[in-house]
């Protein structure tokens, strides 16, 4: 039995509602950790209905702490950004106020340890004494900007993201080596942040609630639906559907005439409302992400750029859906193809596996069975959660 902690987390959004990336993985851990130590949460709340979660989060980290930036105050950060050196994304979550309440509860507290999400945050421990600090970056940033860069459709976007990828791979040079150990969700992208910043870093992948994300019996499959889940305002997963409609989907029709392909996920962009038609649906928000995987036969993951491990592609393998992979998707998974997930490294085997999946059962039965057993043994939030307290344990020595 390990020792019993006092724990902060410091996080660069309210983790409520725990619907995608940070939020969930924030919450989740939490939730596993609250019987085995004691946690504290402090976090940035943008908006006034953040605040209103206070008594959720309560439920999960013994005491909650937020200060609200308004947006008016994060945009006019990032303008008086652009004249200094630190990266954008720094520049908006740049306050005093918070610096001051955090420092503040810190010399109050006494943690044992504490547990800095994002890059972002990095930047209210410039000063302090980081000997029991972890840094947890959902990805390597500067990795996902010069992707970005490199996939942009634009001069002026491959402009500005080239512009956001050098002060990023400035800012992690920097920071990251000042952190006794630095978290990344991939082995990808924990290489590529040892290779460029010589730092510390250790893999603490995303995870799944595999009771939530489980077989479901009672839900009958959809003949030929294809999903594609996400964030549809997130710039990654907008191109990847347009991507998949003007290219991919077409091929696919050409073998299953009937095939439908539905995108479900929140705050959908215009680019992406455009894209419905007979056989393209476009959900909007989905209290219930779950059962739209298990309704599918095919979840794809068409990602040109971007870091990190995706939790669509998590999800889908705890639920016992198959996951058609790019690189970008596959990657960060440190599986074999055909464990859940495919790796289709072409267009053309991206088509082909797709329309594999769909007319082949037995196939389709087994890549299922692959996904789900990968899951329950190494992306449950309780061993992942188990494996963060280990490096808490690793740093407190």
């Amino acid at each position: 039995m390990s020792k019993k902690m006092k724990l902060l987390f410091v996080a660069n959004r309210v983790p409520y509602p725990p619907f995608r990336g940070d939020k969930l993985k924030i919450f989740n851990l939490g939730k596993q950790l609250q019987n085995q130590h004691e946690i504290h949460l402090i976090a940035i709340a943008e908006t006034a209905a953040d605040l209103e979660y206070r008594a959720e989060l309560e439920k999960v980290f013994h005491k909650v702490t937020f200060l609200q930036i308004p947006k008016w105050k994060s945009f006019f950060n990032v303008i008086f950004g652009i004249l200094c050196s630190k990266p954008l994304q720094v520049a908006y979550f740049k306050s005093r106020k918070f610096n001051s309440l955090l420092h503040q509860q810190i010399a109050t507290e006494n943690y044992d340890a504490i547990h800095v999400q994002h890059l972002r945050m990095a930047q209210f421990f410039s000063k302090a004494n980081k000997s029991r600090v972890i840094l947890d970056l959902p990805d390597a940033f500067s990795l996902y900007w010069k992707r970005r860069s490199e996939n942009a459709t634009s001069l002026w976007k491959r402009k500005f993201a080239n512009f956001e990828y050098q002060r990023l791979l400035k800012f992690e040079k920097i920071t990251l080596p000042n952190f006794p150990l630095n978290l990344v969700c991939s082995k990808e992208d924990c290489n590529y942040l040892i290779d460029n910043t010589q730092a510390n870093i250790q893999v603490l992948p995303n995870g799944v609630d595999i009771d939530t994300f489980g077989p479901k019996a009672e839900v009958s499959i959809e003949d030929s639906r294809i999903l594609f889940t996400g964030n549809m305002d997130y710039e990654p997963n907008v191109d990847a559907v347009v991507y998949f409609v003007e290219e991919i989907f077409p091929e696919i029709l050409k073998e299953i005439p009937n095939a439908i392909f539905v995108i479900a996920g929140q705050r959908p962009v215009n680019k992406v409302k455009n894209l419905a038609a007979n056989n393209i649906f476009i959900t909007g928000f989905v209290q219930d992400i779950s059962v739209e995987y298990a309704k599918s036969n095919v979840v794809v993951a068409p990602l040109r750029f971007g870091a990190g491990t995706q939790n669509k592609v998590l999800e889908a393998m705890a639920v016992g859906v198959p996951v058609v992979c790019t690189e970008i998707g596959f990657k960060g998974l440190e599986i074999h193809s055909g464990e859940g997930a495919i790796l289709a490294k072409t267009k053309a085997d991206f088509i082909a596996e797709v329309v594999r999946l769909l007319r082949e059962k037995e196939y389709r039965n087994s890549v299922s069975l692959n996904g789900r057993n990968v899951i329950v043994n190494n992306f449950s939030w309780q061993a992942i959660a188990q494996k963060l307290s280990n490096y808490f344990l690793e740093i407190t020595k």
